[in-house]
């Protein structure tokens, strides 16, 4: 059993002008995501979603102030990004960067490498990646493009989900995974994200703002983000409820507080 635990978590964002305030963007987030849990996150734009996924990878432009993460009792907060990653923290970026000059099949082999702490043997890693780029009905020839470079949004998506598949994470962090998708893609990166939930048993928490992802992709609970915390937790019917009638019961209630 993996535990992530999030407690009274504050976060600052620094701001391009190196003098300006940073910003205070989480205001005291509590959440515990556990193996074989898939938790849903949603909130308008702006309410600090993205923010809270950085902070648990370690994004330096984002500076925790107050509160704690832990990783079955380990400090998250005191491992570099690299010790994270090879802990088990995985994040699916919203905007995956493009790195020229670095193939695909170089990068994966490299990042599988670190994580498991030693080189996969070549025949099983092809045969292991081929498997995997055919669930994901992605083409070989990526492998030896260079990293997103020239890639749509949702073949960009595609390889975030491969390599969730490849590096085999304790828990997921899905940032918009669904964002820039049509059906046929969303259809295909559900079911990534599915089997990894099915043979790994980790952790997934899914960051949204629509439902649609959450008709492939079951939460277990669902919480609702507005200015920087959690305001309610619920299970899948949460999700049926923002569907009907958006964010506006609890943006009233978060501005009236």
């Amino acid at each position: 059993m993996t535990t992530l635990e999030i407690r009274d978590l504050h976060v600052d964002v620094a701001q391009s002008d190196a003098d300006a305030e940073p910003i205070h963007i989480l205001k005291g987030v509590d959440l515990t995501v556990s193996s074989g849990e898939t938790h849903a996150i949603m909130g308008p734009n702006g309410s600090g979603k993205s923010t809270l996924s950085y902070a648990i990878a370690g994004h330096p432009k984002y500076q925790v102030t107050q509160g704690s993460i832990t990783l079955d009792g380990e400090d998250v907060l005191e491992m570099s990004v690299d010790e994270r990653a090879r802990a088990g923290l995985f994040l699916a970026m919203q905007y995956p960067v493009e790195v020229p000059g670095v193939s695909m099949s170089n990068f994966l082999r490299t990042a599988a490498t670190a994580v498991r702490g030693e080189a996969p043997k070549l025949r099983h890693w092809v045969k292991e990646t081929k498997e995997a780029m055919t669930s994901l009905d992605i083409d070989p020839s990526f492998g030896e493009r260079s990293v997103n470079e020239g890639f749509s949004g949702g073949e960009k998506k595609r390889h975030e989900i491969l390599q969730l598949d490849l590096l085999k994470p304790r828990i997921a962090i899905l940032d918009e995974t669904d964002s820039g998708l049509d059906v046929d893609a969303l259809r295909v990166v559900s079911g990534g994200v599915n089997r990894y939930k099915e043979r790994e048993h980790g952790g997934v928490l899914l960051i949204t703002h629509y439902t649609r992802i959450l008709r492939y992709i079951q939460p277990d609970f669902v919480h609702v983000f507005v200015n920087g915390r959690i305001v309610e937790s619920a299970g899948p019917e949460l999700a049926d409820e923002l569907e009907e009638n958006g964010y506006v019961r609890f943006t009233a209630a978060a501005a009236a507080g």
